[in-house]
């Protein structure tokens, strides 16, 4: 019986019903899309880094630290052979890394050089492009981001200083050939890339590189005294920036949640207290008070699930369409140092949209049952007099 007039009550009620479970539908919208779009940022900076570093793996020669440039000279030696099979096969390709200087107009620019295996296809890095050169220049790939903050363009020549294994120092002209779009700023900004047999002649290290990427099909369990970097160990930098963000994550839920219990109480607890006399008038005919509890909380339940509904209706499209198409972003994060797309695709997982309608169903028990319980309490002469005293 309570059920059914819960019902008519809601129906009864017209506008205002459909006003409370648009305005909770919309607030289930925002907490979902939001949180979509922060776990998209972050899946999308692990996605790119694997793409365009990792792959399967690596190994690396002993003495190479990737963020100590001091370590780069003495971080090469020959490429095991068992490694060497592998780029041979195409499945693996080599990195010989090195410090140098670049002078652009006639400004320096301290970088790092990186000979990489042109004929790769396990990197997301336009390599090939370099193989249509026919130039006596030392041809060089670029990234947009080095390429704005250099103002190299495609064409445009430059002198390059480095020193080779015997610790003299040479120079030659680089010519800038391609430039690439890369989401991942780590080999972007400050990175210049080259042949690694044309590197390897220039620093006087034939045969020889710092680091083997492998292809994530394979999985080679040894390389003599080089050491194996697993996709674990290669992106632990990225989860612990993920580790390390959660709370801001989870603030950030707890802060949009905040904000929909807020209206989501404002509107309920306005609509309770507006019907003190109806309240005041079944008292009056004997429904007793928990009863009387009952109804209001029922009619809350009713709201959110009336509003979880039309959030699958009305928005449930939209979120479909931002997962599918992604949503444009107004600026390049990239010249920042963050790897986010400039179209990022959100991602709505299982949990959030269980967790996130649940919630909400629990919010607008709560914020109907508290109301109704303080009224039920009051006499029903005062309830249908309407004094709140």
């Amino acid at each position: 019986m309570l059920f059914n007039i819960a019902i008519k009550n809601l129906v009864g009620a017209g506008i205002r019903t459909w006003l409370n479970v648009f305005v909770t539908s919309v607030s289930i919208f925002m907490i979902i899309f939001s949180s979509g779009m922060y776990t998209g940022m972050k899946q999308h900076a692990m996605n790119v880094s694997i793409d365009t570093e990792i792959a399967g793996g690596a190994f690396w020669h002993p003495n190479y630290d990737p963020y100590d440039p001091i370590t780069f000279e003495d971080s090469h030696s020959i490429t095991p052979s068992i490694l060497t099979e592998l780029v041979e096969s195409n499945k693996a390709l080599e990195v010989l890394v090195s410090q140098a200087s670049i002078y652009p107009d006639g400004r320096v620019v301290p970088v790092i050089m990186k000979g990489i295996t042109l004929e790769q296809e396990i990197l997301n890095i336009p390599t090939k492009e370099i193989l249509k050169y026919e130039g006596d220049n030392i041809p060089i790939l670029i990234g947009r981001g080095m390429s704005k903050y250099t103002k190299l363009n495609i064409g445009d020549t430059f002198i390059i200083r480095w020193m080779d294994d015997n610790r003299t120092y040479d120079a030659g002209l680089g010519e800038i050939v391609f430039i690439m779009d890369s989401d991942n700023f780590k080999i972007d900004f400050g990175h210049i890339w080259l042949p690694i047999e044309k590197m390897q002649k220039m620093l006087s290290m034939e045969n020889e590189s710092t680091y083997v990427v492998f292809d994530d099909n394979i999985n080679p369990h040894s390389a003599g005294d080089w050491i194996k970097r697993d996709v674990k160990y290669l992106i632990r930098d990225m989860e612990t920036i993920i580790e390390q963000d959660r709370p801001n994550a989870i603030m950030i839920y707890i802060i949009l949640l905040s904000l929909a219990a807020m209206g989501i109480f404002n509107a309920q607890t306005l609509s309770i207290f507006r019907r003190k006399k109806e309240i005041g008038t079944l008292m009056a005919l004997g429904m007793h008070k928990r009863k009387v509890v009952l109804l209001f909380t029922i009619e809350g339940a009713m709201n959110a699930i009336f509003a979880i509904i039309l959030t699958v209706l009305l928005f449930g499209p939209l979120l479909y369409y931002f997962s599918i198409y992604g949503v444009p972003l107004p600026i390049d994060y990239s010249d920042m140092g963050l790897i986010i797309a400039k179209r990022l695709i959100p991602i709505y997982s299982m949990p959030l949209l269980v967790a996130t309608a649940l919630i909400v169903f629990l919010i607008l028990l709560l914020v109907s049952y508290l109301p109704s319980r303080k009224i039920s309490k009051m006499h029903p002469v005062d309830a249908i007099r309407g004094k709140t005293t």
